[in-house]
């Protein structure tokens, strides 16, 4: 393990630092780490579910969205990166990752209509986020100043340390936080066994799992950076072992190629799995395993000849997978089209076939050497990974509208008909594009094109375009919803929920059966004479209106009565129950 210490001069024999427990002589002992870390990690938890919490199905404002990102984000950055030297590195790094993934999330979640951040974009710009994390640290570690620019010059065993170790890091703290749930868990029942119901109804709320999860998080990262030689060793457990993996998955990628030649790729194609993701992970577990072996550099790597001609063929079989895994993607482009995650598959075949090309150079050139050749390039890849991963990210493309285009481009052709045409991704999927699109449309002059794309326009979620309806328009709730008694007005909010049920939603008849102020029985069917749906919308606590019968409070314990002398009598109970045509749709209530 390499420890750099450029600006950093030797502990004396008789400094606090001689008994660090940390691997780099210029990192100081912490001892506040932990708890200066559980106690933020906690407080961005509160903060977090504070920004999330909403009532389900409403949707969570985007700004809320951004924020709950940005917290989470900049959190756990700046917990995995800071060093009390050069602190405000840390903290400018973290602050800005933390407003670029906001922003992300702000953007994905008004793209489409459910309002869902962590869609592609978001996951590219994680993505981003774990490449520069170990790429800010090892700069910090060595630069001479703030200026970040030669990135590709950076020592290439600090970095690759760095990028194990946070790795391992986050898994250690994560299963920590497992634990800690599990003995919060145990410890809850014993109180309760006694009486006492603290703990326990702490963990039945959802702002006490989040600081608890944030707390066991932040403090588990604290206590391990400040045994980070006991980290470095775990790393290179977890590297030995996972290199122990290397011939195996080289022999049997090896046969599989092999086997190719054999049978064709005809055969991939008819699996009923998605090639082009099992080449692409497989690939994936190549690069993984071979830098296993191959390790930092210098001393660190296997100097078994069997385990680095494993990594030397795992190296040249990344291009071959993700040659197949693009001719996979390039068949099912053919069949139905460009969407956006068929974009995003490809480029992932696109960085895999820049990967297999980096290794198949090294090995060429550098044959038994070839290690010496591919850390440098990796390194130059990963910085490439970074700035395609955050310019994917940002709102540059409109994956949606390319997909529009092609899609619609297809319609017109006749290559796909109406009825087979993709109308819910059109609708959830491909952005403002797709609902423009749709919003054209239904003004076709082709009535099955105009019903389908006014159906997919008026549905709700995607789900209701699966439903025994399928693609028919449906009418405002206005047309289709029947109140009783007659001349009954529904309470404030009580006609959206309803509209929003899984009742009414999609039905051709609604009727809502007012009971009292707090409680309406609604049923719905799809098409006279099919079957029936019924359920109830009451009022909660909090007032808003919720599908389902409200929970009923139970009944306090009776202590003065001596059931060896009570009376007891049997008692006949009148109940009311919804009739539709003499048949009881609802219980009794």
């Amino acid at each position: 393990m390499s420890r750099m210490t450029d600006a950093a001069t030797p502990p004396a024999a008789d400094s606090p630092r001689a008994a660090s427990a940390r691997l780099d002589d210029s990192d100081a002992p912490w001892p506040l780490r932990p708890w200066i870390m559980a106690a933020l990690c906690a407080v961005a938890g509160l903060l977090f579910h504070l920004l999330i919490d909403h009532q389900y199905p409403e949707r969570l404002a985007a700004w809320r969205s951004a924020l709950a990102a940005a917290v989470a984000v900049a959190t756990i950055v700046f917990v995995l990166g800071v060093e009390q030297r050069r602190w405000h590195w840390a903290l400018g790094f973290a602050a800005l990752w933390g407003v670029i993934m906001g922003l992300i999330a702000w953007q994905t979640a008004g793209y489409n209509l459910q309002g869902t951040p962590v869609e592609w974009p978001f996951w590219s710009g994680m993505l981003a986020v774990l490449v520069a994390t170990p790429l800010f640290q090892t700069r910090r570690d060595v630069a001479p100043d703030w200026r970040f620019w030669k990135l590709w010059q950076m020592p290439y065993a600090r970095l690759h340390s760095h990028a194990w170790a946070d790795a391992v890091l986050g898994a250690a703290s994560l299963a920590f936080v497992g634990v800690t749930f599990l003995l919060t868990v145990l410890i809850g029942q014993m109180f309760k066994l006694i009486g006492i119901n603290l703990i326990f109804d702490l963990l039945n709320d959802e702002w006490f799992g989040w600081m608890l999860a944030g707390a066991a998080f932040g403090g588990a990262v604290g206590v391990l950076r400040e045994r980070d030689r006991l980290v470095a060793t775990l790393q290179r457990l977890v590297m030995i072992v996972l290199a122990v993996l290397a011939p195996v998955l080289a022999a049997a990628l090896l046969l599989f190629l092999l086997s190719l030649v054999g049978t064709g790729l005809g055969g991939l194609w008819s699996s009923g799995f998605s090639t082009a993701a099992l080449m692409l992970a497989a690939a994936a577990f190549a690069v993984l395993l071979a830098n296993a072996v191959i390790g930092n550099g210098g001393d660190e790597g296997s100097a078994n000849r069997m385990m680095r001609g494993a990594a030397a063929l795992l190296a040249l079989a990344v291009l071959p997978l993700a040659a197949i895994a693009a001719a996979s993607m390039q068949v099912r482009i053919g069949q139905y089209g460009w969407t956006p995650e068929r974009i995003w598959g490809a480029i992932a075949v696109g960085i895999a076939l820049a990967y297999g090309i980096a290794g198949l150079w090294a090995v060429a050139l550098a044959r038994w050497r070839f290690d010496e050749l591919l850390r440098p390039l990796q390194q130059r890849l990963a910085i490439a990974l970074m700035l395609l991963a955050l310019s994917l990210a940002l709102p540059l493309f409109d994956f949606g509208a390319i997909s529009t285009r092609d899609q619609l481009a297809r319609l017109e052709s006749g290559a796909v008909k109406a009825e087979q045409f993709d109308w819910a991704a059109m609708a959830f999927d491909f952005g403002p594009e797709g609902r423009a699109a749709l919003a054209a449309l239904a003004k076709s002059s082709d009535k099955a094109r105009a019903d389908a794309a006014q159906a997919a326009l008026g549905a709700t979620n995607r789900y209701d375009l699966d439903g025994p309806r399928g693609l028919v328009p449906v009418a405002p709730i206005e047309e289709r919803l029947r109140i009783l008694p007659e001349g009954r007005a529904l309470p404030d909010g009580a006609r959206e929920r309803i509209a929003d049920s899984y009742m009414c939603s999609r039905s051709a008849q609604c009727v809502a059966v007012v009971i009292d102020e707090g409680r309406i029985a609604v049923l719905g069917q799809s098409d006279p004479g099919g079957a029936i749906q019924s359920d109830f919308v009451t009022r909660n606590d909090s007032g808003r209106w919720v599908v389902g019968q409200a929970d009923r409070q139970p009944e306090a314990a009776r202590k003065d009565v001596d059931l060896s002398t009570a009376t007891i009598s049997v008692e006949t109970v009148a109940q009311r129950r919804v009739m539709v045509d003499g048949v009881a749709e609802t219980e009794g209530f």
